[in-house]
Order: C-alpha cells, then structure tokens, then sequence
C-alpha cells in the first residue's frame, strides 16, 4: 500500500489540524484579551485568568494524552489495514478518561483556594482565581470528550472534522466572552470574570456534543461502551502512564514558571500571563505539522514503510523550521500592537515587551521539538518522550531558572530558562528517530 506524503497531503492534515489546534488557547487568549481590558481590577482579574489557565493547562495536558494514544493505536491499525480490531478501543477510553476528569473535580473543587495559593495568589488576584476556576473547571469532561473524539478522527486520517468543531466552538467562546463579560444594558447584566468562565463552558459542551454528533455520523467508530476491554487497552493505560509522567514533568516548568511569575508582583504575572498564553497559541499552531507528524508516522510505522517514514521526518523538519521563522517575523513586525490587544496598563505592557523577543526567538526550536514529539507519539514511544522531558525538566529547566532567578533575571529567567528547555527537548529526539530509522530505511 503507497501511503502519499506529499507536501500536499502533509497540508490536507496539517492545516485543519492547525485550525482546530489554536481551540483553546483562543479560548484563554480571548478571556486575557477581554478581561485585559474590562475598568474594574483588569491587572488583577488579568492574573487570576493566566493562573488558572496554566492550571487548567496542566490537567488538560495531562488527561488529554487519550488524542495522541487513540491516534497511534487507530492510526497504526489502518497501516496494516486491520482498523475492525480497534473499533471499539475510542469508547472505552473516553469512559476511562471522563471518569478521572470528574474524580479531579471533585477533588479540587473544594480545595481551590489551598491550590492558588501554591501559585503565590494572594488577596484580590487569590479571590478571582477561585471563582474563575470553580466555574470553568465543570467544562474540564467535555473538553477531555472533545480531544479523545479528535484522537479517533486523527488516527483514521481525518482532521477536517475536529477544524469544523474546533471553529464553531471558539466562534461561539468569542461571541460569549463579549456578551457575558460586558453584558448587554438592559438585557445581561456584565458579569466580568465568571462571564468568561460560562462562555468558556458553554463553548466546551457545545464542542463536545458536535465531536458525539459528527463522529456517529461520519466515521464507523461506535460511541457505545462495549465488554470485554479491547486487547489494545494494556497498551493504551501503559502509554497514558508513561505520558503522565511526562506531562507531570511538562507541568513541573509551568508551575515554576507561574509560581515565580506571580512572586514577582501583579504586573509581572499579568505580562507573563500574556506573554505564555502567545508561546501556547505558537506551539499549537505549529501542532498542526505535529498532529502530521503523529497522523503519517502511525500509519507508516503501521504498514512498515521505514524508507517513507525517514522521508516524512525530514520533510517536517523543513517545513517546521520554515514556520518557525515565519512566526517569529509576524511577531516582530506586529510587537507593540500584540502587546496592546490584551491590556492597556503601562506597567504591564513595559514588563511584557521586556521579554516577548525570546518568546519570538525560540520559536524554531519549538516548532522542531514539537514536530518530533509528535512523531514519536505516532510511533507510540511514549517511554522515550517521558525520559526526554525528565531530563530536561529537571535537569536543564529548573536549575537554570534558579540561578537566572538568583541573579534577579525576573521574567528573563523564566523565558530563557524555557528557552534551554525546549532546545533540550529537540534535540535528543531527532538523534534518537535517525539512530533507529536509518538503519531501518536501508533494511527496508
């Protein structure tokens, strides 16, 4: 079977995947855009939304690896042209992921306050965040629901359809934001931070009910929970662990980064808030060459066509640097006006432009770390991707954080210090899929 990887094809899965990719940090860029700039506390409500958008973030990342399991297990089954086998493998692990999403809510609900404080969140920013986190955290199921459907469209090649429902669901989040943040005189009264907490849930299940409706429609993948457990599942659970110990790691840098942030004063976490949530919006642009990347890698690792799949993984470095490149020249082109989209305050702003350059700058590093990591996820070597981000977690991250940290860098500690990071996490995949694929290719 000749599986095309033309830049062509690369694009029919990329450019959706793109789209639908940018769903949520849209969905926190638009609450730090509109609450940025609402004339009650907007430094402070400001913070409380970057808080508890890497708080969020961090659970997301680490549930959400069900998309990248599915996609490899489903895409890897279509390679060798054997997709009856895992049909209904989808359901069952978004009964397991569903169920753990709600254990979680419960879990911190109660304890939201003790958990914001961990982030150095204190008086007026400490209160915001809670109310913000109490309601945006009931749209946390559907969410999850969404990725994993996005998962089964993914390994079945298919990303037009999570594009559709990704665009409705930011669409509908924007639309919201405006209407329950400001209010409509006469009519909604403005309801400041906790309307763009509802918008958000609302534009959540919204997503989630299309992911039900266009999955039972279009695909042949069942909804409906089946016994026994597929045979893949061992696989899928030991693959989520080693991927949840990777995201604990991932999450490690984010708590430090907010933590330190925050440390720093109410301007500096508001400029940080800013500055990561644009570092979140580039990475999942560059997620659609990723989600390519984990597509064709899955199913040519399925069929066994190692020559293909070196091919595809040199291509992707072509194309990720390009785009690399290119992100960094919009955002110095468009510095100032960015910085001003998200809030007016001077402070704020003057910390922000401070260090938006290395943000700028390390932008080819991402898109190549990025790449590669999803490749190895189409691949399902999820143990290497776990040992890879240990070690530049803990041994690159954080101690060079600690040190810029000691030297009063601020925020230039923590963007260089994510910087090295990122360059870490790069690089030992690239040597690690040549050492493997090469000698493969030649055999093949």
């Amino acid at each position: 079977m000749k599986i095309d990887i033309s830049l062509k094809h690369i694009n029919k899965l990329a450019i959706p995947a793109l789209i639908s990719g940018v769903s949520e940090p849209i969905l926190s860029l638009t609450d730090a855009a509109i609450i940025g700039n609402i004339e009650i506390n907007a430094t402070e409500s400001l913070a409380a939304v970057g808080i508890v958008s890497t708080f969020l973030s961090m659970l997301i990342w680490v549930l959400g690896q069900t998309r990248s399991v599915i996609s490899s297990i489903v895409s890897q089954y279509v390679g060798a042209n054997k997709l009856e086998q895992v049909k209904n493998l989808p359901a069952q692990a978004i009964l397991i992921i569903t169920s753990l999403s709600i254990l979680i809510i419960l879990g911190t609900y109660p304890f939201a306050k003790s958990i914001f404080k961990l982030y150095n969140a204190s008086n007026l920013i400490l209160d915001y965040t809670v109310v913000y986190y109490k309601i945006r955290v009931l749209g946390f199921p559907f969410t999850l629901f969404t990725i994993a459907v996005f998962g089964a469209f993914r390994g079945l090649q298919n990303t037009y359809y999570p594009m559709v429902i990704a665009i409705i669901g930011a669409v509908s989040n924007i639309l919201l934001d405006i209407v329950l943040v400001y209010g409509i005189e006469g009519y909604i009264p403005a309801m400041h931070i906790e309307g763009a907490a509802y918008a958000s849930v609302a534009a959540q299940i919204l997503m989630a009910l299309l992911s039900a409706y266009f999955l039972l429609k279009k695909t042949v993948i069942p909804l409906k929970i089946s016994f026994p457990f597929n045979k893949e599942i061992n696989r899928f659970i030991l693959m989520i662990l080693n991927l949840f110990v990777r995201t604990v790691a991932l999450n490690v840098t984010l708590y430090y980064a907010s933590a330190f942030a925050t440390s720093y004063g109410a301007s500096y976490i508001a400029a940080y808030t800013i500055a990561i949530n644009l570092w979140f919006l580039g990475a999942f642009i560059v997620d659609g060459y990723a989600s390519a990347g984990n597509i064709l890698s899955g199913k040519l690792f399925g069929a066994q066509t190692y020559g293909s799949l070196l091919e595809l993984s040199n291509k992707l470095i072509k194309y990720g640097l390009i785009i690399g490149v290119v992100l960094g020249i919009v955002g110095a082109v468009f510095y100032y006006p960015i910085g001003r989209v998200f809030t007016k305050e001077a402070e704020v702003l003057k910390e922000f432009y401070n260090i938006f350059w290395i943000i700028l700058a390390m932008q080819p590093f991402c898109t190549l770390a990025f790449i590669f990591d999803g490749i190895f996820k189409g691949l399902g070597k999820m143990k290497y991707l776990r040992n890879v981000l240990l070690f530049s977690t803990f041994l690159v991250f954080i101690p060079i954080l600690f040190f810029l940290d000691h030297l009063d860098y601020k925020l230039y500690a923590i963007f260089i210090a994510m910087t090295f990071w990122i360059i870490a996490r790069g690089i030992p995949l690239i040597i690690k899929f040549r050492k493997i694929f090469i000698p493969l290719s030649q055999n093949n």
